[in-house]
C-alpha cells in the first residue's frame, strides 16, 4: 500500500480579501484549526493589474493597503480574540496562483465563493473555482453570507432541521 501523506501540523490557508465571504471563511477555519491540531494562515493578495495606455506606475506598492485589508479582515473575523498561532501574509501576485502555492504546504484551503472582484450574479468566483480546481489538498469554498454560516454547528443543525421536515422515501 502507498504511504498516505500525513497533513497534520500544516497550517489552514484562508484567502482574504476583505469580503463578507472571506471573512466567513476565517470564522469557518477557527472553527476547524483545534480539531485538525493547527493554525490558520491568512493569506492577502495584491498585483498591479492595469496600466492606461503608455503610462505604467512602477513606484505603486500594494503591500500596506493590502496589510491594511488583511488588519481589517482578522478583526472583522476576530475581535480582539485571535486564534492561537494566527499567521498572517500579504504575498505580491495573482490570488489564486498564491494560494494555489500555499496548498501544497497546508492541511486545506479555505476560500469565499465570491469575493471583490466577482460579478454579482456569480456563484463561484473566479479564485475559488481555480483553487478547486488546481491546489494539492482539500479545497473548502464558503458560500453565503449569513452570519450563521460561520458556525458549521448552526449550519449542521439547519440541514438537520430541513432533512427532518422532508417526507420519507
Amino acid at each position: 500500500m502507498d504511504k498516505q501523506v500525513s497533513r497534520n501540523g500544516l497550517p489552514i490557508v484562508v484567502g482574504v480579501d476583505g469580503s463578507p465571504e472571506s471573512v466567513l471563511a476565517l470564522r469557518w477555519a477557527e472553527k476547524l484549526a483545534d480539531p485538525l491540531g493547527t493554525v490558520i494562515k491568512a493569506v492577502c493578495t495584491w498585483q498591479m493589474e492595469v496600466v492606461y495606455g503608455p503610462y505604467a506606475i512602477s513606484e505603486w506598492d500594494g503591500e500596506p493597503a493590502a496589510q491594511h485589508m488583511l488588519a481589517a479582515a482578522l478583526v472583522d473575523a476576530f475581535g480582539d480574540k485571535p486564534p492561537a498561532g494566527l499567521i498572517g501574509e500579504c504575498r505580491r501576485g495573482q490570488p489564486a496562483k498564491v494560494l494555489v502555492d500555499e496548498g501544497k504546504s497546508a492541511q486545506m484551503i479555505i476560500v469565499g465563493s465570491r469575493g471583490h472582484g466577482g460579478f454579482a450574479g456569480m456563484l463561484l468566483g473566479s479564485v475559488s473555482s481555480a483553487c478547486a480546481a488546481h491546489a494539492s489538498c482539500p479545497v473548502l469554498v464558503v458560500h453565503g453570507a449569513m452570519e450563521h454560516e460561520a458556525d458549521p454547528e448552526v449550519a449542521t443543525e439547519g440541514n438537520e432541521r430541513r432533512a427532518a421536515d422532508e417526507p420519507a422515501g
